[in-house]
């Protein structure tokens, strides 16, 4: 035993002493003009080193230098600086006076992917036919990066012609091997127009072909949005995918995509190209998709079914950023997708068989499907919308197919006083794509057909023999289960925030009913009229006549918070008296003789 700790203690003083002596006899300077030859050599960029090298040993033997650039050929701009650098080499080669670098540490570094960084070719430059070995290196020399470690450090991304994103706390860890197939850890975070992204990646790149082509897979991709403009509690999920990218034409794909956020999950892949205009092709399938999860203007769920208003304050250091067509990125991108889903949520409405189809076209949008089930029904919402100006102009023509109302009036923000199921086919177009838009500067015109239509709290065929029975006592009638409308049709027309209601026409039990009226949605008044005739009527056989022929004004207006009613059933009862009584009256002067005073009657008894 002591044999061996001696010999593991002779060892010991003499890497200790042979250390020592590497770094007293070898100055790191010495590879200064190498590290730059090399790097020029290989790839063409300028390296640039400033102060002195000197050595580190604990916990690895390696390279310090201060601060660093390196910038590619004919660039404006270095692709990256740094205030540190550190080079992990290996021991054994540098006893033979070969360096080799196991890996670059880069703290506090700036990277730009921007046109003044990226490499300019000469005027009139040859073009090379292709990607050509690297040179072999100087006799007695090798020089090899394996890993690679950025800390602390900034990333600025900007295409031509485009927006500049700056990506701070970048962190990456990079080690690749003789075949440059790398395993790649990243996190980072942007802020921009008061919206925050954190992000964090796990996966392999293969670069064998770089520049030419990249490929590689992100086994997970974890990220988390939030600010202005997003859910209260933000967007959070991951992402996984194999990729590839094809430099000569700009082209990227993402296939096997696995897509998390919040509740939801999507699956699919997606293809496009970043020379101008963009190009993104988005094929998604998603097993559920909740909406309202996503939004930040979605309506929120309250256990006491009454809705609440949410005032929200704006932040005293700031005021809003004023938001416009010109900031959508639409505007520069060619998009299509096409999203798939088994069931989602949108304002409250549990859809199935949920289906979107859109084409954009540097802002102009095609809907070519926007359709689902809801509920016994469906829906087919396709159309246009318009963001190449800066007014957003929508066309739309909705169909809807055995709908139940309340749930729509619900996702709407209307009061939900009206059930039964509604088919409608229409037009509308206006200016605006939110909901507050729409109640306000939007147009149509639809057909309307509906059935088993029932008013909340409101039994119209109630309310018509009860007011009779106080006006009269010469007819009953016995009460109907049946209180709602069998069959409903009319016109509506949408004109800046007023519904109007045309022709309306339906039957029910015993029950007809003809009227009209219009609804403002913006100041959430209505002045509605319907026209009710009743049968089943017993008792006075001219009353009963009267009242199974002449239809009985109800009027419904004021705020739809609190409506008011009218039901003049004692005037149309009156009426009826005032005419039996002046027929009866003219009888009876029929039967008198002629003279002066009978004629005077007759002349004010005349209709």
């Amino acid at each position: 035993m002591k044999r061996v700790i001696t010999t593991l203690a002779i060892l010991l003083v003499v890497i200790v002493a042979g250390m020592t002596a590497l770094v007293l006899l070898v100055n790191p300077n010495d590879f200064r003009s190498y590290m730059v030859k090399q790097v020029e050599q290989r790839s063409g960029y300028r390296l640039e080193v400033s102060g002195d090298l000197r050595w580190h040993v604990w916990p690895k033997l390696s390279i310090l230098a201060g601060r660093m650039s390196l910038t590619a050929p004919g660039a404006s701009q270095p692709l990256v600086t740094a205030e540190n650098m550190r080079l992990d080499v290996n021991l054994w080669p540098l006893l033979s006076h070969q360096l080799s670098v196991s890996q670059v540490m880069l703290s506090n570094a700036v990277v730009r992917a921007t046109p003044e960084s990226a490499p300019q070719q000469p005027q009139n430059a040859p073009v090379a036919p292709g990607r050509s070995n690297a040179d072999a290196p100087a006799s007695g020399w090798s020089f090899d990066i394996s890993q690679l470690r950025v800390a602390d450090s900034l990333l600025i991304w900007r295409q031509p012609g485009g927006d500049e994103y700056n990506f701070r706390n970048l962190n990456l860890n990079l080690n690749q091997d003789a075949r440059h197939l790398a395993n790649i850890e990243l996190s980072t975070s942007l802020t921009r127009n008061q919206r925050n992204a954190v992000l964090s990646l796990k996966g392999q790149l293969d670069a064998s072909q770089y520049p030419h082509r990249l490929s590689g897979k992100i086994d997970e991709l974890n990220y988390a949005l939030s600010g202005a403009n997003m859910p209260p509690q933000g967007v959070k999920g991951t992402l996984s995918a194999q990729g590839s990218w094809r430099a000569e034409t700009q082209q990227f794909a993402l296939t096997q995509m696995q897509l998390s956020a919040n509740d939801s999950a999507l699956s699919g892949e997606a293809t496009g190209s970043l020379t101008p205009p963009q190009q993104l092709a988005l094929q998604l399938h998603a097993t559920r998709l909740n909406f309202d999860n996503l939004m930040a203007n979605a309506p929120q769920a309250s256990d006491s079914g009454t809705q609440h208003a949410t005032v929200a304050h704006a932040p005293v250091i700031a005021a809003p950023r004023v938001q416009n067509n010109i900031d959508s990125p639409l505007n520069d991108v060619n998009l299509t997708v096409d999203l798939k889903a088994d069931s989602a949520v949108w304002r409250g409405l549990s859809l199935q068989d949920f289906a979107l189809g859109v084409t954009n076209q540097q802002g102009l949008i095609a809907l070519r499907a926007l359709s689902g089930k809801l509920g016994d029904g469906d829906f087919s919402v396709p159309g246009t919308v318009d963001i190449r100006q800066p007014e957003t102009r929508v066309a739309l023509q909705p169909v809807l197919n055995h709908v139940a109302i309340q749930p729509l009036l619900a996702a709407f923000d209307m009061p939900q006083t009206v059930q039964g199921a509604v088919s409608l086919k229409g037009g509308l177009s206006g200016e605006g794509l939110s909901l507050e838009a729409a109640k306000r500067r939007w147009r149509g015109e639809a057909q309307l057909n509906a059935s088993e239509v029932k008013l909340a709290q409101l039994n119209l065929q109630q309310m018509v023999r009860r007011a009779v029975a106080r006006a009269s006592d010469r007819v009953s009638s016995d009460e109907s289960a049946d209180q709602g409308i069998r069959q409903l049709g009319g016109t509506l027309a949408l004109n800046n925030g007023v519904l109007h209601l045309a022709n309306l026409q339906g039957e029910g039990d015993r029950l007809k009913l003809q009227g009209g009226g219009k609804v403002n949605m913006p100041t959430q008044q209505l002045d509605v009229t319907f026209g009710l005739t009743l049968t089943g009527w017993k008792g006075d056989d001219k009353v009963v006549a009267l009242l199974s022929q002449q239809a009985i004004p109800l009027r419904m207006y004021g705020s739809w918070n609190n409506v008011q009613y009218s039901l003049p059933v004692d005037q149309v009862l009156r009426q009826q008296l005032q005419s039996e009584a002046k027929s009866r009256l003219n009888q009876w002067l029929d039967r008198q003789p002629k003279n002066g005073d009978n004629d005077s009657l007759r002349k004010l008894l005349r209709p």
